[in-house]
Parts: C-alpha cells; structure tokens; sequence
C-alpha cells in the first residue's frame, strides 16, 4: 500500500513528477476539449501519487540506478512516468473507443 506519510520532501517530488507527468504529456498527445483535459490531469495526478513509489523503484532497479539516486529522486521520477503513462495511454484509449465510435454497423 503506499504510504502517505509527513515526509515532505518524498510527498512533495511524488506530487510534483505527477504534476510533472501529466504536464509533459501535454506535448504528446493534447486534449480535445476542457472535459477530456481534466479527466486525463485527475487521472494521471492520482496514478502519479499512488504508483509513483513502486514505479520509480522498478525504473531505478531496471537501470541499475538504486545506489545514485536517493528516496526523493526514485519518488520523483516514478511518479512522473506513472503520471505520464496514464495520461497518454488514457488519451490513446479515449481517440481509439471515439474513432471505433463513429463507426456505423459495429
């Protein structure tokens, strides 16, 4: 379960690298309408501060990065790749079910 403990600055770069994620995903794959924009940045914040520590474990651990990076660049950089994932592969899915959508005879 990931913690939300009083840790400022491991609290504070899992709120910023979420923050972070869903901002440069802006330049990936921009949204439609106010609606969508939203939807996507309360996604990817949310899956930025829950799975931004197990994330950034897996990232540091698959880079062989564990002994360079401390508590609070680990948290950052996982939360802003779990932010950034689900806010582009939630893009991704709303394009595909609009375009399958418009589609008659399906």
């Amino acid at each position: 379960m990931t913690d939300f403990s009083h840790d400022g600055g491991v609290f504070s770069a899992r709120l910023i690298g979420a923050v972070a994620g869903s901002a440069i995903s802006l330049v990936y794959l921009l949204p439609k309408g106010r609606r969508e924009a939203v939807g996507r940045l309360l996604t990817g914040v949310a899956c930025g501060l829950i799975f931004g520590g197990p994330t950034g474990v897996w990232c540091a651990t698959r880079l062989g990065l564990t002994q360079h990076l401390s508590a609070a660049e680990t948290m950052l950089a996982g939360a802003t790749l779990a932010s950034f994932t689900a806010w582009w592969g939630l893009g991704l899915l709303v394009r595909l079910t609009t375009r399958a959508g418009g589609k008659t005879g399906m």
